[in-house]
């Protein structure tokens, strides 16, 4: 029985050279597979000795049924390292000095991303501060994912 298993399907018969012997083997199959209640299409031998089928998924994935989408990527597989994150911070720190006014701006972020700030960008940091000419602070939030952050006008 096949189950669960559904789409192209190969089977490797590679040393099978004798062309009586494939037939059997072919013929077996076919026969085997005509009692599953799922389309099942069988191509013959391929040249390297390959047996191709498609059999039509019938229920969800395996995947599907026994996981859920990541909160924090929602689905993507990747996340924005925190340097990114970082330079992403730098544009929208730039773009809200152009717009509004606040005393300070403070950036609520991940551990990491404030360890970035504190240590490899902290001149950047400083240079943004004195061409903005407004102090930048930083606060952790522990419940922070690493792509995500806040901006505080104050």
């Amino acid at each position: 029985r096949l189950r669960n298993l559904g789409g192209i399907i190969i089977i490797d018969f590679i040393d099978m050279e004798n062309v009586e012997h494939r037939d059997a083997v072919l013929s077996e199959l076919k026969r085997a597979l005509s009692r599953d209640r799922t389309r099942i299409t069988v191509n013959g031998f391929s040249q390297l000795g390959l047996v191709e089928m498609t059999r039509k998924r019938t229920r969800e994935s395996l995947a599907h049924v026994l996981c859920e989408q990541c909160p924090v990527c929602t689905g993507k597989g990747q996340v924005k390292t925190p340097r990114t994150v970082c330079y992403d911070i730098f544009r929208e720190i730039m773009r809200e000095s152009r717009q509004f006014n606040p005393r300070e701006f403070r950036i609520l972020a991940s551990q990491e991303v404030i360890d970035l700030f504190l240590e490899e960008e902290s001149q950047h940091l400083a240079m943004l501060g004195d061409f903005i000419g407004k102090p930048i602070s930083l606060q952790v939030e522990s419940t922070f994912h690493q792509e995500q952050y806040d901006i505080i006008l104050m």
